[in-house]
């Protein structure tokens, strides 16, 4: 496997040096300040390869070209955007730039409800609370019919919940949920956001009437526009699986399970149309085998994510450590090293510590717990590559 990083771009408090240093081989970055649904000029691709090039690494992976979201509900400028993001695809195939990572899922891109869950150890990670994740939906954004989603033993914690919940905690759970994990990419939330849960509503209401057939419908349409692009200049989309894997806020979520990416790799046959196998993503759903649909799904992965979740009893999950969780790292590097080897390679989200807390990182991207996972799958593709070689798997 190639040793990728995320790197948000010259504004990112880890710096290509720093990057180097530490054996990172390639780059997984986008053009963050190009307004999503605007096209990628050539020019400004060919500056930022340069940039990561002149540091001794390449820019392997585009994470994320984003697919607006008038994509997704089928808006009246939906062709007008696509034709866009053909542009984009053509420029940056121009350049040499082959794997775009992309996502389908409406309005929010990943969802946590605590960013710094204490662990006995003095580190900090990423957590998922059902009940409190409920609590922003029934009681904060006040979604009609919300209650309705949600099981009765999640209610009930709610319930429980809502007795000590204070403006300020409430406060934190919009934070968390809407702009923390989100105002760092080209989405639609920016850090700053003076109504959020106003902004989060309206954005709800762009899909009214779309149900999971119809957003699939949408998807196949988009993949199917851009096709002939990927192909004519050897671009293989890979789409990411959706976090957490399940419908959120009454909308559908279409990449969540073995039935979903076999029904979009199968609606659009063609080797471009790809999967990002985010083994995170994939291991919050207690309903995956991950190296299962590893196996199954090697031949269409172009991009790889390695991380790791528990799944508790009560459904709430956590990012784990990468050498355990539900995802199987090491059976993930030995499946993808034997059928499918060399594919770019981050680990991601990884645990705050020695300090990352105060450096104002990105949420999910801190420095030094990335820099340990890496680390660790670094030893675990060594141990595998020798395995390889001495033909014991």
């Amino acid at each position: 496997m190639e040793k990728t990083w995320r790197w948000f771009g010259p504004n990112d408090k880890i710096t290509l040096p720093m990057l180097r240093q530490i054996g990172v081989e390639g780059i997984v970055t986008a053009l963050h300040h190009i307004p999503n649904g605007e096209i990628w000029p050539l020019d400004e691709i060919e500056k930022m390869k340069s940039l990561i090039e002149s540091h001794g690494m390449r820019w392997s992976v585009v994470e994320s070209l984003p697919v607006s979201e008038a994509i997704k509900y089928a808006g009246s400028e939906r062709d007008t955007l696509i034709e866009n993001y053909k542009v984009s695809l053509a420029n940056l195939g121009k350049a040499g730039i082959k794997t775009v990572c992309y996502n389908f899922m409406p309005v929010l891109d990943w969802a946590r409800t605590d960013l710094e869950s204490p662990n006995p150890d003095g580190t900090t990670n990423l957590y998922f609370n059902r009940a409190e994740f409920a609590y922003f939906d029934i009681c904060i954004l006040k979604r009609p019919g919300a209650a309705a989603d949600w099981d009765s033993e999640t209610l009930d914690r709610m319930e429980r919940l809502a007795a000590t919940m204070t403006p300020e905690k409430e406060n934190s759970l919009v934070e968390n949920i809407v702009i923390k994990t989100q105002g760092f990419v080209n989405g639609n939330f920016s850090e700053g956001e003076l109504n959020p849960v106003e902004k989060f509503k309206a954005l709800l209401r762009l899909y009214d009437g779309v149900d999971k057939e119809t957003l699939r419908a949408n998807m196949k349409y988009f993949l199917e526009a851009i096709m002939p692009v990927c192909r004519q200049y050897g671009v293989n989309m890979c789409v990411h699986p959706d976090d957490p894997p399940m419908p959120v806020f009454g909308l559908p979520r279409i990449v969540t399970c073995d039935e979903d990416i076999e029904w979009f790799l199968d609606a659009v046959p063609d080797e471009h149309n790809g999967l990002t196998f985010c083994a995170g993503s994939l291991s919050a759903g207690s309903h995956n085998d991950v190296p299962a649909l590893a196996r199954k799904y090697a031949s269409r992965t172009w991009f790889i994510h390695l991380r790791s979740c528990e799944v508790l009893p009560n459904g709430d999950f956590r990012e784990a450590s990468h050498l355990a969780g539900r995802a199987d790292i090491i059976s993930l590097v030995r499946i993808f090293e034997t059928i499918k080897p060399g594919l770019p390679m981050r680990v991601d989200h990884a645990r705050q510590m020695l300090g990352d807390e105060k450096q104002g990182y990105n949420a999910g991207y801190s420095f030094h717990g990335r820099m340990l996972a890496l680390g660790q799958v670094e030893g675990i593709m060594a141990t595998v590559a020798r395995e390889i070689q001495e033909n014991r798997i």
